[in-house]
Formats: C-alpha cells, structure tokens, sequence
C-alpha cells in the first residue's frame, strides 16, 4: 500500500481520521507534529517559541523525507506542511496520495476557539482565518479530497475517507 497523507487545516481532524483510516486500512498511523515534539523532547508551541519556524520546518521536511521512503502508513501532517512546494513534491514523487480534509472554515474556527492548545501559529481567530485563506490554494492541489461538513465523527470521516481512497488509481 502506498503512503497516504492527510492534509488539512488545524483542527480539521487529519490526526483522529488518520488513527481510525490507518485501522479501517490495515496500516500503520504516524503524526507528523508527534514525531516532531518528541523529537525535541517539547511540545510544538515550545520548538516554535525556541527554536522558531524555519528550524521547525527544516525538521518537518526531514521527517517527512524518512516517511516518503516507506510504504503503508497513514501520515497526519501538520497544518503548514502541505504549504510548502518541497514537500507536496516530495509526497507526489513517492507515489503518496495526498488527501484534503476539506471541513468549512465556520466549523474550523469554532474547534479552533474551543482547543488552541499547542498550536503555535493561532493567535486568533481573523489571524487564522488569513492563514486559512492563504493555504487553502495548496491543500486543493492534494490528489483527493474529501469534504466533510464538520457534523461526522471520527469513525464517518474516516470511513468517507476510506472510500475516497480506494477509488483512487493505485491507491490499496
């Protein structure tokens, strides 16, 4: 099975739809941003605040270099990893298959005020909604993407998910 990335905005749900489609998939789950703070021994927001995002970046490019020379995992990515041209590339030449959690930004935005914890580039509402805006053009450049009303658990999402993947060309 080919590697399949969840990509999306903060809080629309890539590492609790991951955990659940890697089960359904029969593959192994693996968080970006977890491999990332435990790897500095600190949460997200701390790296951000002591190290600064390019250091951050740089790491979350390594990372995911290593995870784009495996095979059959389900990968959460970090909400700005998507942003970068390097690393959409770098998903795409590994034969990965990039899927957008499309969730609408008014459900976006209510997850995000009601748990903002570690999560480094919310500072608030309108400074995530520009943020919002400004990465939606790359997360539509994913292979699949999956639109989800905000409404569905976990399980739902990550069925809906399932589905989408497997009509995929060389998916599973």
């Amino acid at each position: 099975m080919v590697n399949i990335y969840l990509v999306g905005f903060m809080g629309a749900g890539k590492t609790s739809v991951g955990k659940r489609l890697a089960t359904r998939l029969g593959a192994r789950f693996f968080d970006l941003d977890e491999r990332i703070s435990r790897d500095f021994g600190c949460p997200i927001s701390e790296v951000f605040q002591k190290r600064g995002e390019p250091d951050f970046r740089a790491v979350e490019t390594d990372v995911l270099r290593e995870l784009c020379a495996r095979n059959g995992l389900v990968v959460a990515t970090g909400g700005g990893a998507f942003s970068s041209d390097g690393n959409r590339k770098m998903i795409e030449q590994s034969g990965g298959i990039s899927v957008y959690l499309d969730v609408p930004w008014e459900v976006l935005r209510r997850r995000l005020e009601r748990d903002n914890t570690d999560r480094p580039v919310y500072r608030d509402a309108e400074q995530a909604r520009t943020l919002f805006e400004e990465r939606l053009p790359m997360y539509r450049r994913a292979t699949i993407s999956v639109s989800l009303t905000g409404d569905e658990t976990p399980d739902e999402a990550a069925q809906s998910t399932a589905r989408a993947v497997r009509g995929a060309p060389c998916a599973i």
